[in-house]
């Protein structure tokens, strides 16, 4: 399968809205691949805090991540725990600028769908989870960001109905494309 048309779902929003673990249920619901959110292992062995460097670096890793699942895919699109907006968004709060690499790669990078997960979940501690006060802030943050790009996305809520919610959106997605 071409790896132009392999479709991207990508799953974000704030931290703990359970991001990777819909991801996983997904893939696994769907029987298809899947991206792991490449930040998260590099933020695991920074060593002091984190450079713009550091956020070129991990835009560079997720797409690298990405292109690797995607040549491997079998079915017609595959799921992407996060995207390298991520990468904006948080040098953009953190370091007050986004490396120039990620502004010129955010409108040629195109996802298909994003499903942008709720706050509704309650917080869960985590050493590289930063801002539990600022879900709130981080969500409004992502709509301004996916609504610049004009994307497609669909908020998912819900604790119990979660991957419910998700699923169904998938299925509508898929059903029109």
């Amino acid at each position: 399968m071409s790896i132009m048309h392999i479709r991207k779902i990508a799953i974000v929003g704030p931290e703990s809205t359970g991001k990777s673990t819909i991801t996983t249920l997904l893939a696994r619901h769907y029987r298809t691949h899947w991206v792991a959110e490449y930040a998260r292992y590099y933020c695991a062995a920074l060593q002091g805090p984190c450079t713009l460097q550091d956020e070129e670096i991990m835009f560079y890793g997720q797409l690298a991540l990405e292109d690797s699942v995607l040549s491997l895919a079998q079915k017609d699109f595959i799921f992407c725990d996060t995207t390298f907006l991520t990468v904006k968004i948080w040098s953009d709060a953190t370091l007050g600028e986004s490396p120039e690499i990620v502004l010129e790669t955010l409108p040629e990078r195109k996802y298909d769908l994003y499903l942008l997960m709720d706050i509704d979940l309650p917080w869960e501690d985590d050493p590289l989870r930063n801002f539990p006060g600022k879900r709130n802030h981080f969500m409004t943050v992502w709509h301004k960001e996916l609504q610049a790009l004009n994307a497609r996305y669909v908020v998912i809520s819900g604790i119990e109905d979660r991957l419910q919610n998700a699923i169904e959106a998938v299925d509508e997605f898929l059903a029109e494309s």
